[in-house]
């Protein structure tokens, strides 16, 4: 690629112009005074709570059926994640936050899975009430809006992730973050680059969490065709929509003040896991986001949560399932991948 090469012959690797244009660029975007190139969406997210003082002996509030990652970044600050359950739609409850908050709340992270983003009038008014801040997992919600504000505006700070396989994609592990606050967008910079205030003096013992220029690159050429790759994927799920059979799949219907942005499609059935053994077999492949939600993963034994304590959770993990949606698909195979989950179960009732 030429914007490759050019950065090959300036020796731009690390910071420099492209990373500046890529964060003035991902601000306007994101209608926020301030972006944070980072170099992954778990940075982005420890980070975040970090600046928030966010340490040992606190409480985040987040939702069990997340990427790892999101519990994650509050245990590495010797945090305590606190799962509420889930909404038909994956996205957190709202009505379960106050009956989470305790003395010990230091912040409530919902996630926007999907591309799909929560319920934050109802969010920010619990957070408001109580004075807790709220970081936005926005890691699969890029471009994505409600109630015509966009993902990562509302929070305190939205953390964001730009791996491969994201809608806005780098071409290696990057990432970063969006605030309105100076100091927090200070601060970020000073931490994910060694606490370094000038190249001779360490103000604070910071990380090694920057984007690598090359990334910057890549991710500012991608920006230029977002609105595209948005526009085919919000295609391909209407196709979706119009074909498959509600008798047999639910899926989360559109909200006529939000834009999902569809990382993935993520339908619900009985019998999931035979369902995709058979579309495997006509060469469709699927995923399952995710098999075993955050709180019964071996690396939450400590925090001693039984089976059965987040049912809607749990009840979707094992009936969920993603089919491909992404922008290089056409119509016609779009189409096809329908028309075969709806074989599947009008033969299964057919006999």
């Amino acid at each position: 690629m030429p914007i490759i090469d050019q950065s090959f012959r300036r020796g731009d690797f690390v910071g420099g112009e492209e990373i500046l244009a890529f964060e003035k660029k991902v601000s306007q975007l994101c209608e926020v005074k301030y972006a944070v190139a980072l170099n992954s969406g778990t940075d982005a997210l420890t980070l975040a709570l970090r600046l928030l003082d966010v340490g040992s002996g606190d409480e985040v509030i987040t939702a069990p059926n997340s990427f790892i990652a999101s519990a994650a970044a509050i245990v590495h600050l010797d945090a305590k994640p606190v799962f509420v359950d889930v909404l038909d739609d994956q996205n957190i409850d709202p009505s379960k936050l106050e009956g989470a908050i305790t003395k010990n709340t230091k912040a409530i992270m919902p996630v926007h899975l999907t591309g799909r983003m929560c319920e934050m009038d109802e969010i920010m008014d619990i957070a408001e009430k109580h004075s807790i801040p709220v970081v936005e997992d926005a890691a699969q919600s890029i471009g994505s809006k409600y109630k015509n504000r966009p993902s990562g505006s509302i929070g305190k700070i939205g953390c964001f992730s730009a791996h491969p396989l994201k809608n806005l994609n780098a071409f290696g592990d990057a990432g970063f973050l969006t605030t309105n606050s100076k100091e927090i967008s200070e601060k970020a910079k000073l931490l994910a680059n060694h606490g370094l205030k000038t190249r001779d003096v360490v103000e604070t013992f910071g990380f090694v969490s920057r984007m690598d220029t090359l990334q910057a690159v890549i991710l500012n050429f991608h920006l230029d065709n977002l609105e595209a790759v948005i526009s085919r994927r919000k295609m391909n799920a209407s196709i979706y929509s119009e074909i498959l059979n509600p008798k047999f799949v639910t899926f989360s219907k559109a909200r006529d003040y939000a834009l999902d942005t569809f990382h993935t499609f993520v339908i619900q059935v009985d019998k999931r896991d035979a369902l995709k053994d058979f579309l495997a077999s006509e060469g469709i492949g699927t995923s399952i986001h995710y098999p075993i939600p955050i709180h019964l993963q071996p690396a939450a034994s400590e925090l001693k949560i039984s089976e059965g304590t987040f049912p809607v959770t749990e009840k979707q993990s094992k009936r969920i399932l993603t089919l491909p949606v992404n922008q290089y698909l056409s119509e016609e195979e779009i189409d096809l991948i329908a028309k075969k989950v709806n074989y599947f179960f009008e033969a299964s009732v057919n006999g």
